[in-house]
């Protein structure tokens, strides 16, 4: 525990902002998967039976309109917080950077007050600004490649409810 916090201490108060951001993003991906694994399949069974049941005598009209609103219901399901998981891995690199520039002003305070002798002082400076560097991109790429797959779920879930909509 004490190396984890010494790793914080090293890579200042952005890191802690990386790390508020990451468990976010995690927490969304997360549920996202749970959704896909367990919710997704209820709820598709339960507008596939709604579509199923609907009433044979209904206008052609009707029939479209209800038609949209399961598949409206089911996209806006399907969809909901990809949009804030990408939104989360575009923010993450930019909070690393921001650290970087955080860093380096620090290695720039300390040559100004002591000149380029003090190694030490600019060597704080220097790990701020890389581990928060470090700590941005990795986040975010393994943020990327899940927002990615995710994405790439949510578009084939919505493809193959709207071929079983169509088929029956």
């Amino acid at each position: 525990m004490e190396k984890v916090l010494n790793f914080f201490d090293q890579g200042g108060g952005l890191l802690w902002a990386i790390l508020a951001v990451s468990v976010l993003m995690w927490m969304l991906i997360l549920e996202r998967y749970w959704f896909f694994y367990v919710q997704l399949p209820r709820l598709k069974a339960e507008l596939l039976d709604h579509w199923r049941n609907r009433s044979p005598s209904i206008p052609h009209f009707h029939e479209q309109r209800l038609k949209d609103s399961l598949t409206s219901q089911y996209f806006k399901q399907v969809f909901r917080g990809l949009k804030t998981v990408d939104i989360l891995t575009q923010i993450l690199p930019l909070l690393g950077l921001l650290g970087t520039v955080s860093g380096m002003i620090k290695v720039f305070e300390v040559i100004n007050a002591f000149g380029a002798g003090n190694a030490r002082g600019m060597a704080a400076g220097i790990s701020e600004a890389l581990i928060t560097t470090m700590a941005g991109l990795v986040t975010a790429l393994s943020g990327l490649f899940f927002a990615a797959s995710l994405e790439s779920r949510a578009r084939h879930a919505r493809e193959r409810f709207t071929a079983q909509l169509t088929d029956q």
